[in-house]
């Protein structure tokens, strides 16, 4: 396997069962998501993938972040694009490997792993059906060259962000409707009163819109 993984069988066996790809943060590593796997709807193999990149001390990141001499923040694109096409090498793996209905898989990314589930599903709408992006935002610059052409009439995005975010400002996120509009793609867009993380009411909101979706 390209990436390490945790995985939870699906407690209801169908003949191919759907599937959920968890994407951890920036600095995090595939325990993080993993952690209400067990909350997630039975008819799912979840599974939790961990980025490639060793940061020490069970840290991991898909690309690296970096700050220039005025403390701006940029992403390393070309990491980006690696760790996208591994995400997509690693389903097609895992769904060779298990039985997962592979027209029924979605992503569930938060931060940094929320921005790549993004890349990924505008890259390869084809492989992907639902994004829940958690904490993240849109960076077209990490789809591949002429996505928009992409049929996108079968990719849905629940989306959400803390309005009190001091990593990602909840400002990029609220772009993620607009942007995705042109493109045909059913967005739905919530806030919480929260900084950098999952709320309660925040989780049962997109487990609600996955079994809504």
């Amino acid at each position: 396997m390209v990436l390490e993984y945790l995985v939870r069988p699906p407690k209801v066996i169908l003949e191919k069962n759907p599937l959920l790809l968890l994407l951890h943060g920036y600095g995090s590593n595939k325990e993080d998501l993993f952690s209400f796997a067990s909350e997630l709807p039975e008819k799912y193999y979840v599974i939790a993938a961990q980025a490639p990149h060793d940061m020490q001390y069970g840290s991991y990141a898909w690309y690296a972040i970096n700050f220039d001499a005025d403390a701006n923040k940029f992403s390393d694109l070309k990491q980006a694009g690696e760790s996208r096409d591994l995400i997509l090498e690693f389903i097609d793996e895992i769904t060779s490997q298990f039985p997962i209905d592979e027209k029924d898989i979605s992503l569930i990314g938060f931060s940094q792993g929320a921005i790549l589930s993004y890349a990924l599903a505008l890259s390869y709408p084809q492989k992907i059906k639902r994004v829940m992006a958690l904490s993240g935002y849109l960076n077209l610059d990490m789809a591949v060259p002429g996505f928009e052409k992409n049929n996108f009439s079968g990719l849905k995005v629940f989306a959400s962000h803390g309005t009190v975010d001091q990593v990602i400002p909840v400002e990029w996120a609220r772009k993620t409707p607009e942007a995705l509009k042109p493109l045909g793609i059913e967005v739905t867009f919530k806030e919480y009163p929260i900084g950098h993380g999952v709320s309660p009411q925040n989780f049962y909101d997109f487990r609600k819109w996955l079994l809504d979706h």
